[in-house]
């Protein structure tokens, strides 16, 4: 049966006879021997490890059924819960795992890798942030998270993968001289470790984003050790999509800090064309992700090459029509290409499918879009809302001070921009307002 499950390497999910006939000989042989039960773990590991996520979730879900305390199986099931992006049933899963047995060797790794994905998104970072920062619940949520990894070292301090979980949520809670610290000894415990080069590299592309540094040495670093990932792992331990993509985004970092400087034209078209390159490759590597045509859509955007970007947003919102940050940069390519009414209904699409924690940026846009119309109510009411449901949101303080600005409102005009660095000394387009909002009402 194990033969034929995996028969050659296949990711393609069991057929449903196929399925159903293996969950009835489970059933059948742990009614008769409940020390069967680790043969059938084993088979839904193998099933998550192959890809077959669906297939691995029927098997382990149905031995779970039979064997309640098979804790192996309960961890397994959140493992592929989590990879098939069902995070609720995973944090379910990791939960009773915790709650029946703690010492178990990946309970709190799983459970803190897990609200890393689920919260470590929303947490603010630098740059055009909403003042107020995470919520509380995101801040408790990437604070359990680090208890647990420093849990889990305790019992094993030499396990690599650990100390790259931890950087990671040091690093989303701004710790990130204790992040660094933390890489820095996954890197020497696990030197060849794909994983760890990853993020080793994905780190360092983040400080360069965080510090501007326009002398280029960490991206160069990143950029090197994404390479290796791609020239030295092999198919069992690397994802080429994943790795292409890392790659893509050290080349587009470069790109957006040599855009911000004084580069030379030539310099500046050698590093678009290689975050082009690599964007492009990840996308060969897996023509269905969603994410990678939106990255590419942005590397377009970001270079002024509005109809590219504007077609590769598409093929995103194609495969992935309940993406609202996609609909939303969408509309601002159409904005900036001067088509206003189609901006305008993709602004709307993009509202229809936010959820609250990200509409604020979307009425944002949309209230842009009406201040550069001259549609001067229509604008105040967007920016009104974007404040509402974030308030100090930065973008948005800025953009209703020009509307200030477009009315003569000087005082008011002032306000919003200094509003808007109280929120993020970082939005150097409110900073500049602000100069010439008070040179011009003096």
């Amino acid at each position: 049966m194990l033969e034929s499950s995996v028969d050659g390497g296949s990711d393609k999910e069991l057929e449903p006879q196929e399925l159903e006939e293996i969950l009835s000989k489970l059933k059948e042989s742990m009614q008769s021997d409940v020390r069967q039960a680790a043969v059938w773990n084993t088979l839904g590991l193998i099933l998550l490890k192959t890809g077959r996520l669906q297939s691995a979730i029927s098997v382990l879900s149905s031995l779970l059924a039979s064997a309640h305390t098979n804790y192996d199986c309960l961890a397994n099931l959140g493992i592929a819960y989590l990879q098939s992006g069902n995070l609720e049933l995973s944090e379910k899963c990791f939960q009773e795992l915790i709650l029946k047995d703690q010492n178990h060797p990946t309970a709190l790794i799983n459970y803190a890798a897990l609200l890393l994905c689920r919260y470590g998104s929303v947490v603010a970072g630098a740059g055009a942030n909403a003042g107020g920062g995470a919520s509380a619940d995101h801040v408790s949520a990437i604070n359990v998270a680090k208890e647990c990894l420093l849990a889990s070292l305790n019992e094993d301090p030499k396990a690599g993968h650990i100390w790259a979980n931890l950087a990671n949520a040091y690093y989303m809670t701004g710790d990130h001289r204790s992040s660094s610290k933390c890489l820095e000894k996954a890197a020497k415990l696990e030197l060849n470790c794909m994983s760890t080069r990853y993020a080793v590299a994905i780190h360092r592309t983040k400080d360069a984003e965080r510090h501007q540094d326009p002398s280029g040495q960490q991206l160069s670093w990143a950029g090197n050790e994404m390479a290796s990932v791609i020239r030295d792992g092999d198919a069992v331990s690397v994802e080429l999509p994943i790795a292409w993509a890392g790659l893509a985004m050290v080349h587009k970092a470069q790109h957006e800090i040599s855009a911000a400087f004084d580069t030379e034209q030539n310099a500046l078209t050698e590093v678009e064309e290689h975050a082009d390159y690599s964007l492009k490759q990840a996308i060969a590597e897996d023509p269905d992700d969603a994410v990678q045509w939106h990255q590419l859509g942005l590397h377009s955007l970001c270079a002024r090459q509005f109809k590219n970007s504007q077609k590769y947003l598409k093929a995103a919102v194609a495969r992935f029509k309940e993406c609202s940050y996609a609909w939303s940069n969408l509309g601002i390519s159409l904005q900036l290409s001067e088509e206003p009414s189609q901006a305008e209904e993709v602004y709307t699409r993009a509202l229809s499918l936010a959820t609250t924690d990200l509409a604020h940026a979307i009425f944002s846009n949309l209230g842009n879009l009406y201040r550069q119309q001259k549609h001067y109510e229509r604008a105040k009411a967007m920016f009104t809302k974007s404040l509402e449901l974030q308030p100090g949101y930065a973008p948005a303080f800025n953009n209703l001070g020009l509307v200030f600005v477009a009315e003569g409102q000087w005082e008011e005009a002032k306000f919003c921009f200094d509003k808007a660095l109280q929120a993020d000394p970082m939005l150097d387009a409110a900073k500049s307002n602000l100069i010439k909002a008070v040179s011009t009402s003096r």
